[in-house]
Order: structure tokens, then C-alpha cells, then sequence
């Protein structure tokens, strides 16, 4: 069946926020759409005193993540499986996780703490006015750069760790593939002082792969964006003038306001032209849960060909859920992904890999040389169901944040 929004697409971008699960920034949802598998206050985990501790809706825009939560191999592997470790996956360890950070039991129930709808509405009118996916996770249960990896590679190459190393590796990267086959494709960064998270490494003998978002914002309002776009957001806290630049990822603990408004810059300049607009969609994902609490079990997916030497872990089930919102004007207003209504009881799971595995089915790159679990991935593109593109555009206003 001919799909126009498939045959009009020229531009995919996506945007790779920071360490937040969904519950934590989507789950409260679920009360005004029950169809998002989201939270009501009735999920608790055990702290050290044995006392159930409830998810709520008090999460703060900054302060209350601090120190940062564990994210590291052992501390996902505890919030997946407990303590005493459970045989199967029970994500009942979170508190017990966070409690070692700081030894001290109140300050470790806020990781229970999720948003109400209303504080993060960038997110969340996004995700009403658009698609969310209810099984997105990230693509192993550990920290950002190999989840990163997967997004770049389609695999982390056998790491788990914050290892940075990833020159020479067997398989090249989706930037690396689509010039190869006469396609375009960029690594937007905020700019130097943020650089990009250790991932200018990847491509550090190829510079014209990368631009700094001022390029990307101009791209945007010339049409001329890359066929496919990756896109950084600011990581550190910036001094300019006599005022601050906030990190804008959404790491703990850095504002989550800042990232709205950086949310709604990607989504708003893409918007602003018309025939941009339609002939692109728009991914705003999170690279991991960075520590905090989600209800959904991870499920066990399509073995990498690499094992963790370290850990032994061999990649074969998927890391914890994180948001993830599809942004086109095909898409119908308000798509769950999967809805039963529309879907059926398919599982429909999505991590990381999908990434690169959409940008190679689209553009038609060689499927030779790609990991299992790129392979294996599933693809996004199939949910730009309408005949014609939707006119009921949601804007934001810029902020004054900071």
C-alpha cells in the first residue's frame, strides 16, 4: 500500500536527550490515555528498612538527583533484578540502588519521583500531539557511550563501560555507510565547549560529518539539512557575558527546563518550514534511564555477536525504557505505539539499534556489513499512515529560562 508520507520523506533527524526513564518523564500520562503503560502511584520498590516506597508525582526540575544515580552495569543490574538478585527481572532494586550513593534513606525514595504531565509540557504535548512509543529501551543495561554506540553503530562492540575507544572497529557507523553510498548525513554538537560526549572520536579523521547546532538551526531555515541528522544537545553549564548557558541534556541533575526549551528549539525550527516540515520526521529519544525508576521489564532481544569480557554479559537482553516520541505531520494525532486497537498484540519493541536500521531501510544502504542487532532491530517508518500531512501545527513559544 503506497504510503506518501514515506515516499515524500528526504530528512530524518534525531535528537539523543539524556538519562531519564520513561516513567519518570511520561509515565503520569497514562491517566489522561490509558493506553501509554505509564504509572498511578500503586508501583512501589523496598527500601533498606524493608518499607514500600510508592512512585509520585513530585519530581523536581532540578536538586533532588543529586549525587547522580548509579547507571553503570552493576547498578542497572541491581535496579532490574533486586536484592536478593531475583532469577528473572522484577525492577524492584532502584532504591536499594540509589540508597548506596548516599547511605541515607529518605533522599533515596526520590528516585520513586516522576513528573506530572503539566511540568515537562514540551515532552508531553509532543507526545499527545504525535506518537510514543510504550517499548522503547535503551540498547543494554549500562551508561551513555555504548548506548550511544548503538545509536552510531548498531552495537557497542562487546563494552559496557564509558570506555571511548572505538577506532578501527568492525563495523563502520550509519554517518560512515550513507556517505559511502552517495547520502548525506551530519553530527550536529551544541558547540566546542560541550563537544560532543566523547563521540568526536568516532569520526575525528572526517570533521565535515560535524556542525555545531547554529548550523543546524541555519540548515533548517534553508532547507539544505543533511539526509540524515544526528543532534547533540548542550551538556555542560555555560558562562556568556555576565549570564549562564544551562546544560541543556536533561542529565541529572542539570534542569530539565532547560532541556524542554532545547526540545522545542530542534522541533520548532524544523517546523518553521514548511516544506521541511513535511518531508522530514523528527526522533527525540533518551540514550538511557540514568538510574531512575521504571515499571517495565526489559525483554530479552537478538544476541550480539559480542560478549562483555568484563561482566559476561552477551548482550541479549535490552536495557531499561526510555522515552521515545515520533514527530511527523503523517503521523496521526495521538498514536500509542503499540495501541491493541490498531497494532493487535504485536510486542512492537524498539531500542537503539533502530536507529540505524530505519536509516539504512529508507535510503536503500547496503545490508552486508551491519551487527546482529541492527539487524534484528525494529524499523519506525511505518507509522506515517496519512494520505496527506496534517495542518494543525503545535507551536511553542521560545522561553526565557535561566
Amino acid at each position: 500500500m503506497p504510503q506518501p508520507g514515506i515516499d515524500q520523506l528526504k530528512h530524518i533527524v534525531v535528537l539523543m536527550m539524556e538519562n531519564r526513564s520513561f516513567d519518570h518523564l511520561l509515565g503520569y500520562m497514562m491517566a489522561q490515555d490509558p493506553r501509554i503503560d505509564g504509572v498511578d502511584g500503586t508501583q512501589t520498590n523496598p527500601d533498606t528498612t524493608g518499607a514500600l516506597v510508592p512512585v509520585q508525582p513530585l519530581a523536581q526540575y532540578q536538586s533532588q538527583l543529586q549525587p547522580d544515580p548509579g547507571h553503570h552495569y552493576p547498578d542497572v543490574d541491581l535496579q532490574i533484578f533486586g536484592d536478593p538478585r531475583a532469577a528473572t527481572p522484577n525492577m524492584q532494586g532502584f532504591v536499594k540502588a540509589y540508597y548506596q550513593k548516599q547511605n541515607n534513606v529518605p533522599h533515596s525514595h526520590n528516585i520513586m519521583n516522576c513528573f506530572p504531565p503539566a511540568k515537562v509540557p514540551v515532552i508531553t504535548t509532543l507526545a499527545s500531539n504525535f506518537l510514543v512509543f510504550n517499548r522503547w529501551f535503551s540498547s543494554l543495561p549500562g551508561p551513555t557511550i555504548p548506548n550511544r554506540a548503538f545509536a552510531h553503530f548498531g552495537t557497542s562492540f562487546g563494552k559496557t563501560d564509558m570506555d571511548l575507544f572505538y577506532l578501527g572497529e568492525k563495523y563502520k557507523t550509519i554517518y560512515e555507510r550513507m556517505v559511502a553510498q552517495g547520502h548525506t548525513a551530519k553530527i550536529y554538537y551544541y558547540d566546542p565547549p560541550s563537544a560532543t560526549l566523547g563521540m568526536t572520536f568516532i569520526l575525528k579523521d572526517q570533521p565535515a560529518l560535524f556542525a555545531q547546532y547554529d548550523q543546524f538551526q541555519a540548515d533548517c531555515a534553508s532547507g539544505n539539512l543533511p539526509d540524515y541528522s544526528f543532534i547533540e544537545p548542550n551538556y555542560t553549564d555555560h558562562t556568556v557575558g555576565a549570564g549562564t548557558v544551562p546544560a541543556a541534556d536533561q542529565h541529572p541533575d542539570h534542569n530539565v527546563l532547560a532541556g524542554e526549551e532545547f526540545i522545542a528549539s530542534v522541533y520548532m525550527n524544523i517546523l518553521n518550514n514548511e516544506d521541511l516540515w513535511n518531508s522530514t520526521v523528527l526522533l527525540v529519544v533518551y540514550d538511557e534511564h540514568g538510574g531512575i525508576y521504571d515499571h517495565v521489564q526489559p525483554p530479552p532481544c537478538t544476541p550480539d555477536e559480542f560478549t562483555d569480557t568484563q561482566t559476561g554479559f552477551k548482550f541479549d537482553r535490552l536495557g531499561i525504557r526510555v522515552p521515545a516520541i515520533l514527530i511527523s505531520p503523517w503521523i496521526p494525532k495521538g498514536r500509542v505505539v503499540p495501541d491493541p486497537a490498531v497494532d493487535g498484540a504485536a510486542p512492537m519493541v524498539f531500542d537503539h539499534a533502530s536507529i540505524p536500521a530505519t536509516v539504512t531501510a529508507h535510503f536503500g544502504l547496503d545490508t552486508t556489513h551491519r551487527s546482529p542487532r541492527e539487524a534484528a532491530a525494529a524499523t519506525f517508518l511505518s507509522f506515517l499512515t496519512l494520505d496527506q500531512p496534517r495542518t494543525d501545527y503545535i507551536g511553542f513559544q521560545p522561553n526565557t529560562f535561566g
